[in-house]
């Protein structure tokens, strides 16, 4: 968190800053509320999305799944009447081994910067995939494969070559810090941070952009478009914080990143759930995560409202960005 760190010296700064660290986050957060039973749920994309249907969000349409090394060639016949699609491994994590194919013509794959895929380049990533090169502890995974999500227009410019995301961090059932990723040149059409993405920082209140950063460093334009990323409102905000809310209802975890789309047709989708959200979040928002941890741990489980609604209501009046700054 190097863009955001730059300003506090001491760890005694960094504490009243509010600014967790991993470690933090590893021992007060992810290991006092997650239960390690629950985390399969979100680990395997597959089971997330079963448990999200059940739970009645809506996801990404599934093609098809791939499991045996000698069913990969079958690849081209799954996805023969899908005119993009999107091939994941389903217990990767940061982004790793996901395959975007925007335009499939002929049995000619393209990904979102124009580049041609090789059938023998897409069957060798489904190989890789199902021996594990992608996923968590190196285990043997299967390929997910997926049709490819329209994003909502209103983000046109604000996204290159691929599907903007929103990532929301929800603690006990509150959504308590949001930031949208926008994909770069730079990150392959893909939403993640590590590779090159934008992340904007989004007020909890109003769905309005707070600041952005790529590669931890602030900048005001999008890097590709050149459109002002402080022009960015995320439509539909109320709904995407609910569904973000109800997360914690959906799978039990207390700690949670909840990873949600705007498709253009079918609205706020749940795309991923990750029980160890990364903290980058802080970066983009410019402020830290422990003030609003702990204002959340002080209201104790007697107050703490029942449904997600009134969760969000909560975090709307106490978490906004105008109500950080007094």
């Amino acid at each position: 968190m190097l863009g955001l760190l730059k300003k506090y010296t001491s760890p005694f700064k960094l504490n009243r800053a509010g600014i967790m660290g991993m470690n933090r986050r590893n021992i007060s957060y992810i290991g006092r509320y997650n239960q390690r039973r629950l985390f399969p749920l979100v680990d395997n994309k597959l089971k997330t999305k079963h448990l999200a249907q059940q739970s009645g969000a809506t996801v990404p349409e599934l093609i098809g799944v791939l499991s045996e090394q000698h069913s990969v060639p079958s690849i081209h016949k799954m996805v023969e009447n899908w005119p993009g699609f999107v091939i994941k491994p389903a217990q990767g994590s940061g982004g790793k081994g996901i395959l975007v194919v925007t335009s499939n013509k002929d049995g000619v794959y393209k990904k979102p910067s124009g580049a041609e895929v090789s059938k023998s380049e897409v069957e060798r990533h489904i190989t890789n995939t199902l021996a594990g090169l992608f996923s968590l502890g190196g285990k043997n995974d299967v390929a997910v494969v997926e049709n490819l999500i329209q994003f909502d227009n209103v983000f046109d410019g604000f996204s290159f070559e691929g599907v903007p995301d929103i990532r929301v961090i929800v603690f006990k059932g509150y959504p308590v810090m949001a930031m949208m990723r926008l994909s770069t040149s730079a990150s392959d059409g893909k939403a993640n941070l590590h590779q090159g993405a934008v992340g904007v920082g989004i007020d909890i209140t109003t769905g309005n952009a707070v600041r952005a950063v790529q590669f931890n460093r602030p900048i005001e334009r999008h890097p590709d478009t050149g459109r002002p990323l402080s022009e960015l409102k995320v439509p539909h905000w109320e709904q995407l914080l609910v569904l973000a809310a109800s997360a914690w209802e959906m799978t039990g975890l207390g700690y949670i990143g909840t990873d949600m789309v705007l498709d253009k047709e079918q609205g706020p989708m749940v795309l991923e759930l990750n029980a160890r959200p990364g903290l980058a979040i802080q970066i983009a928002n410019g402020c830290g995560l422990l003030p609003r941890l702990r204002h959340i741990e002080h209201l104790g489980t007697s107050a703490t409202p029942h449904t997600p609604e009134e969760r969000v209501d909560y975090a709307r009046m106490h978490f906004g960005d105008t109500l950080q700054q007094k």
